[in-house]
């Protein structure tokens, strides 16, 4: 879905990549063709889901696969941000904390699930490690270490956040983001069948009641090691709530135009968030 765009809006495209797991070579293309592409419909930002370059349910494989931050995977999305003019959510990649010294980490050794934001000139503006560590039928809580900074970023006139996946769970990280002045959510994620209900109740929630714009950017495809398949239903949600675009469970490039008139207008109308108490 495409919506036609102005001086006054912010388009942002959702890349829905197929993802096959350990083959990071053909994910990290997938990746950049999505880039391109988005860069060709006028996007302002694009955002890539969880794991991207590896594959979520790949657990075995995420020691070997893991990387700096100034590695590969990020060092080649950065470069496309500048070549293309755009800015781009690096979903999150498996990074490797020991390697790391371009940023601070929130351990000196382990692995973590991190996505990065890079502006339209390559520059890296956001840095969020997922908080929330999955457990049920996951060895993430086991593997990886759990981040602990809030970042926001301001992109073409919109103060940008993220989470990631399992974080839509937890109310109070949102709530934060808000309170640092977060006007879109970005939530990069790897949610599987047959948790759709859930997926798509807690997105909306999370923009019903932070009255701000969230997009969460899912995966396609399916994990043998697992037996999961990822249900796609990448969306993004205005501040009531309301679906602007969204796709089915193939890969796919979904568009929608931000208009934060839409999020001044709602706010001043139902003024839910200074009627807080806690």
């Amino acid at each position: 879905m495409t919506m036609a765009t102005d001086d006054d809006t912010f388009r942002l495209a959702l890349a829905q990549l197929h993802i096959e797991a350990t083959d990071v070579e053909d994910n990290v293309e997938r990746a950049l063709e999505a880039v391109s592409r988005a860069a060709d419909r006028g996007a302002d930002l694009v955002a890539l889901p969880e794991l991207f370059n590896v594959g979520y349910f790949a657990f075995d494989s995420y020691e070997r696969h893991a990387e700096p931050f100034v590695g590969e995977t990020f060092t080649r999305l950065r470069e496309a941000a500048a070549d293309h003019g755009l800015a781009v959510l690096a979903g999150s990649i498996v990074e490797d904390l020991a390697a790391t010294e371009t940023v601070d980490t929130p351990a000196d050794e382990g692995l973590a699930n991190t996505a990065a934001l890079f502006d339209a000139t390559g520059e890296t503006r956001l840095v969020y490690r997922k908080h929330h560590l999955f457990g049920y039928q996951s060895a993430e809580s086991e593997l990886l270490v759990p981040g602990e900074r809030i970042e926001t970023a301001t992109i073409g006139g919109v103060t940008v956040g993220a989470t990631t996946c399992y974080d839509l769970r937890f109310p109070e990280l949102y709530r934060r983001l808000i309170d640092a002045g977060v006007e879109l959510v970005l939530v990069p994620s790897a949610w599987p069948y047959p948790r759709i209900e859930h997926w798509q109740t807690l997105s909306r929630a999370r923009a019903i009641e932070n009255q701000a714009f969230v997009a969460t950017i899912n995966g396609s495809g399916h994990f043998e090691s697992a037996d999961a398949t990822l249900l796609g239903r990448s969306t993004v949600y205005d501040p009531w709530g309301t679906t602007l675009a969204s796709s089915g469970d193939e890969p796919t490039l979904v568009t929608a135009d931000i208009e934060l008139a839409t999020l001044e207008r709602v706010r001043k109308e139902f003024p839910a968030l200074r009627d807080r108490r806690l």
